[in-house]
């Protein structure tokens, strides 16, 4: 049975009870949860497949003011035993797709130098590769 790919919303967030527990980083928090999928500028998708979520997408709408907004892509996971599937490009595409109905014109996503295999599969997406230097800081 192939996965289906369903979006997230807050009608459907019951279909995040029975997820493969490689599909996500961390725990979901409901409340967390709840403030996502209410705002209109970020997506979530997911992989289901006999009632297990076996993969996600997230992204957001990256406004700017000087061009057409950016989809962000912000992480991806499949499930180990789901992996070279086509699971995670069944999500990139139905990601790609509803930015592309949002307005967004130019789609981006990082990961780390280290991790190959998402490399791999963002190449093979056919994403270019840019060297950045990321900051990041605990807001505390």
């Amino acid at each position: 049975m192939a996965a289906a790919i369903h979006q997230i919303t807050a009608a459907n967030t019951a279909l995040l009870g029975h997820v493969d527990p490689d599909v996500f980083d961390q725990a979901i928090d409901a409340a967390r949860l709840a403030a996502y999928v209410a705002d209109a500028q970020h997506a979530m998708f997911v992989a289901l497949e006999s009632g297990l979520v076996v993969g996600q997408i997230r992204g957001s709408v990256h406004l700017q003011p000087d061009r057409a907004p950016d989809l962000y892509i912000d992480n991806l996971g499949t499930a180990p035993s789901h992996q070279r599937r086509g699971v995670a490009s069944a999500l990139m595409k139905a990601m790609l797709d509803w930015g592309k109905a949002q307005g967004c014109t130019h789609a981006w996503v990082a990961t780390e130098t280290a991790n190959e295999q998402a490399k791999g599969f963002y190449a093979a997406q056919r994403y270019t590769h840019d060297t950045i230097a990321l900051f990041a800081r605990e807001l505390s």
